[in-house]
């Protein structure tokens, strides 16, 4: 069987690390950009919703917000109706880095898929759905406690 997963998580740490590189002179690290861009994309979204749709753990969401906060591009905003809840929002200066990395992010996706026909851009994307749509599940069953089977085939 063809180890897809080695691949894909080469590509990711790749990107990444080059991301990582490139953001470094807005002072952004480790993931950093990732977060004020998904902060951008969803205005108004909680800490424990931006953490599932990255999925991290709420901890480590926890700790790249709050520097985001001290550089000064997000802030926090209570809820209008629900005052325990904090929402997040890109600051001024949040706003004007976020085009940057959706920049670099496009100019990602074309290096990756360069000399794909549309054709095989289109399958390879509907596969990669798929893919997200089976670990989205498995993420979630873990998170809750649930153990998965593969050490049942062990047993067997």
């Amino acid at each position: 069987m063809t180890d897809v997963l080695r691949d894909i998580g080469k590509i990711a740490r790749a990107l990444d690390s080059i991301a990582n590189i490139e953001f470094k002179d807005y002072q952004l690290s480790k993931g950093q950009y990732l977060y004020l861009s998904r902060i951008y994309e969803n205005p108004g979204i909680i800490p424990d919703k931006l953490a599932e749709m990255i999925k991290v753990d709420r901890t480590t969401a926890a700790r790249a917000i709050k520097k985001l906060e001290e550089k000064g591009l997000i802030e926090k905003k209570a809820d209008l109706e629900n005052k325990k809840i904090r929402r997040l929002f890109v600051t001024s200066e949040g706003a004007e880095l976020a085009p940057i990395i959706q920049l670099e992010n496009e100019y990602s996706n074309q290096m990756a898929l360069y000399e794909l026909s549309p054709q095989e851009i289109a399958a390879f994307s509907q596969a990669l759905k798929t893919v997200v749509a089976n670990i989205d599940k498995e993420w979630l069953s873990v998170k809750k406690g649930n153990k998965r089977s593969y050490l049942e085939q062990i047993k067997e």
